[in-house]
C-alpha cells in the first residue's frame, strides 16, 4: 500500500526498474557540474570543497552579537549569518513607539552606522563571507556593511556574502514588508544594478523558500513558489535594462531541510533541474553560472519542539543530512533549544559541531550525489519536479508571482497546507515524538538564555546620542537626496549610502522612502 510524502505525492513501499520506465539518465541527470545540474552545481562538489558552515546568529545589542560571532569563528564556522530584530527588518528605529518591546528580541538591533561598526568590530570582512537575513530594507544594511569595510580600508570588490533581499515572500509568509510589491521590486533590482558595478562578488538576492516552509508550505509548494518569485525578479531586472547574464550568476536561493530525508533530497535535485531549464529555455541565459541554482539551507525550525528539547539534536542531524545529500552550498544547523529561546552559547556550538561531524567523520563528502540512479530517488525527483512545474504554471496563468500575491493565491495555498499538518498532529495521524506520542515529564533542568531587560533603553540612548552629534544640515541634504531619487527613476542606493554616511538612521531613510512609495496594507 502506497504512503504519501509531505507534498501528498505517492511513495511506494518498493521501487524497482519499472519505476523508472521513462527515465533517461542522459537528459535527467547529466554529469555533476553540467546541465541540468541535477547532480550538483560543481563537478566535484564536496570532494573538492566542503559546504560553507554558516551559523545564523544575532540578538540583543551589536556588542553582544559581535561576541557571539567571534565565538563561532573561533569554533570553526566558515561564514557569518546575521539575524536582525523585527524593528530593523521593518524599517523602524529602536525609539519608534511601534518598536517597543521588540528591540533586540529576535535578532540584533541596527539603527545607525555606529551599530554596524560595533557588530563587525575586529572581524576581517575581506576574509569571511557574510549573509544577512534582511528583505524590505536590505539595501540599507548592505550599504552599511560596505561603509564599514571601506572605513577599514577594504575595497567593496573584496566583499563576499549575500543579502536576502527577497521581499515577495514577505507578502506570502512572513509579513516584514514595508512598501507595496511593485515598489519593492524596484528597490530589489536597484540593488542588482548597484552590486554589478560596486560589489561584483556579492550575491544580490537569496530567493527564499525557507520562510514559506516555516509557514506551512509543502516541499512542492516551497519549490514552486520560490522559483515563481525568482522568475518575477528576473523579469523585473530585465525590465530595468539588465541583461540576464549580468545579474543571474549572483542569484542564490534559500531552502529548508526537513526530517523527511528522501523527499528533501529529491526536492533539491528537482529544483536545480527546473531552474536550469527555466533560465536556458525561457530567458536565454548563456553563462553556465546563470543556470546554476546555488542555495543555502537551514534546518527546519518549525519542526523543533519545546517538549523534550534534546530530541531536537536528532532532528537537526537528520535535517542536515538531507541538506548535504541534496548538495547544498552552505548550511545553518539550528540549536536544539531554539523552540524555547535564543540559543545558548553551548547549544550554538553543538549545532556547528553537528556539521563538522558530518563533514569530517562520515563519508558523505567523498562522492557526488550519492543517491543518483536510485530507483526511489529518481522517481521522487521526477514526481516532485512534475508537481512543482504544474503549480508554477498555475501562478503563471494568473499573470505571475506579483499577481498571485495580490490575489492571495500563494498565501492561501500555504495556509491550507499548514492547517492540514496541524489537523494531523491534533488527531494523532501525524506523530511528533514528545508532543502527541512518546511523551514524558520535563525535569525542568534546562536554563534558557535570557536577555537583559535594560537592553532596549540602552539601545535607544545610543541612537539618540548619534542624532545629537551629527551634522544637521548635511543630514537633511542627504535625506532630501533619498526622497528625490525615490520620486524619480534613478537608482536609490547611491543617495542612501550618502545618507548613511551622514548618520541618517535606518528608520529615517525608510520613512523618506515611505513618503514617496507608500506603505503596504494587506
Amino acid at each position: 500500500m502506497a504512503g504519501q510524502t509531505e507534498s501528498g505525492l505517492p511513495i511506494e513501499p518498493v521501487y524497482d526498474s519499472s519505476s523508472l520506465a521513462d527515465f533517461d539518465p542522459a537528459t535527467a541527470l547529466g554529469e555533476p557540474g553540467s546541465f541540468p545540474y541535477t547532480r550538483g552545481v560543481h563537478p566535484t562538489m564536496y570532494a573538492g570543497r566542503l559546504w560553507t558552515m554558516r551559523q545564523y546568529a544575532g540578538f540583543g545589542s551589536a556588542a553582544e552579537s559581535n561576541r557571539r560571532y567571534r565565538q563561532l569563528l573561533a569554533a570553526g564556522t566558515t561564514g557569518l549569518s546575521v539575524a536582525f530584530d523585527l524593528p530593523t527588518q521593518m524599517g523602524y528605529d529602536s525609539d519608534d513607539p511601534i518598536a517597543a518591546g521588540e528591540v533586540g528580541k529576535v535578532g540584533v538591533a541596527i539603527d545607525s552606522m555606529d551599530d554596524m561598526r560595533t557588530l563587525f568590530d575586529a572581524i576581517p570582512l575581506d576574509q569571511v563571507s557574510t549573509s544577512m537575513t534582511i528583505n524590505a530594507p536590505a539595501a540599507l544594511l548592505m550599504l552599511m556593511y560596505q561603509l564599514v569595510a571601506e572605513e577599514n580600508g577594504i575595497a567593496p570588490s573584496a566583499l563576499r556574502g549575500t543579502v536576502q533581499n527577497d521581499v515577495l515572500k514577505e507578502y506570502v509568509a512572513r509579513g516584514t514588508y514595508i512598501f507595496p510589491p511593485r515598489a519593492s521590486l524596484r528597490f530589489a533590482t536597484d540593488l542588482f544594478s548597484y552590486c554589478k558595478a560596486e560589489l561584483p562578488q556579492w550575491n544580490t538576492i537569496s530567493v527564499s523558500g525557507y520562510h514559506m516552509a516555516e509557514a506551512g508550505a509543502t516541499p512542492v509548494q516551497e519549490v514552486a513558489f520560490t522559483l515563481a518569485h525568482a522568475i518575477e525578479y528576473v523579469r523585473a531586472a530585465q525590465a530595468a535594462g539588465l541583461d540576464v547574464d549580468e545579474f543571474a550568476p549572483r542569484l542564490t536561493f534559500f531552502f529548508v531541510a526537513r526530517t523527511t530525508v528522501l523527499e528533501e533530497v529529491a526536492k533539491f535535485r528537482a529544483a536545480r533541474r527546473i531552474w536550469a531549464h527555466v533560465m536556458r529555455d525561457e530567458f536565454g541565459a548563456q553563462d553556465p553560472r546563470s543556470l546554476m541554482l546555488r542555495f543555502h539551507t537551514q534546518t527546519a525550525g518549525v519542526q523543533l519542539t519545546a517538549q523534550q528539547p534534546e530530541l531536537n539534536m536528532v532532528r537537526v542531524t537528520l535535517q542536515a543530512l538531507g541538506a548535504v545529500l541534496g548538495g547544498t552550498q552552505s548550511l545553518h544547523t539550528n540549536a536544539y533549544d531554539e523552540a524555547i529561546a535564543l540559543p545558548t552559547e553551548k547549544a550554538a556550538r553543538l549545532a556547528l559541531r553537528t556539521q563538522q561531524v558530518l563533514a569530517h567523520e562520515t563519508d558523505l563528502a567523498k562522492t557526488v550525489d550519492p543517491f543518483a540512479g536510485s530507483y526511489v530517488m529518481e522517481a521522487l525527483t521526477d514526481d516532485l519536479e512534475r508537481a512543482a512545474r504544474e503549480l508554477m504554471q498555475r501562478v503563471e496563468d494568473m499573470g505571475g508571482a506579483v499577481a498571485g500575491i495580490e490575489r492571495g493565491f500563494q498565501r492561501g495555498e500555504i495556509e491550507q497546507a499548514a492547517y492540514e499538518v496541524a489537523q494531523g498532529v491534533d488527531n494523532g495521524s501525524r506523530i511528533v515524538v514528545g508532543v502527541n506520542a512518546f511523551t514524558s515529564d520535563d525535569d525542568g533542568s534546562y536554563q534558557p538564555l535570557r536577555l537583559d531587560p535594560a537592553l532596549e533603553a540602552e539601545q535607544v540612548a545610543r541612537l539618540r546620542a548619534v542624532r545629537t552629534r551629527r551634522d544637521g544640515p548635511a543630514f537633511e541634504r542627504a535625506l532630501d537626496g533619498v526622497r528625490v531619487a525615490a520620486a524619480g527613476t534613478a537608482n536609490v542606493l547611491p543617495p542612501i549610502k550618502v545618507a548613511l554616511a551622514a548618520d541618517a538612521t535606518v528608520g529615517e531613510i525608510c520613512d523618506a522612502l515611505r513618503s514617496g512609495w507608500g506603505r503596504y496594507e494587506p
